[in-house]
């Protein structure tokens, strides 16, 4: 079952490579979408996968990358997009 998420991820999460990170996650497990700063310091990701590789990587946005600090995640479900590869976007 495939399902599309987005994800809203605050703290310390621009400027520390948390984009490439959450791409080269996202590659890893098959999830695809797409990853953009926002201007109020967030990360917004649009992301569809099947569930447990949704699941994973909801479960390492939590985490972030090596020098994030990541306060929180929000994730809504959304409808399915139309995408082929994970793409960072501005």
């Amino acid at each position: 079952m495939t399902i599309a998420r987005r994800y809203t991820v605050t703290g310390q999460v621009q400027g520390v490579g948390f984009r490439w990170a959450a791409q080269g996650e996202a590659d890893r497990l098959g999830v695809v979408g797409r990853v953009r700063n926002r201007t109020d310091g967030a990360v917004e990701i649009v992301a569809q996968g099947d569930r447990s590789a949704m699941d994973a990587f909801a479960a390492w946005l939590e985490e972030g990358p090596r020098f994030a600090t990541v306060a929180d995640v929000d994730a809504e479900p959304i409808d399915e997009i139309e995408a082929d590869t994970f793409e960072i976007t501005r």
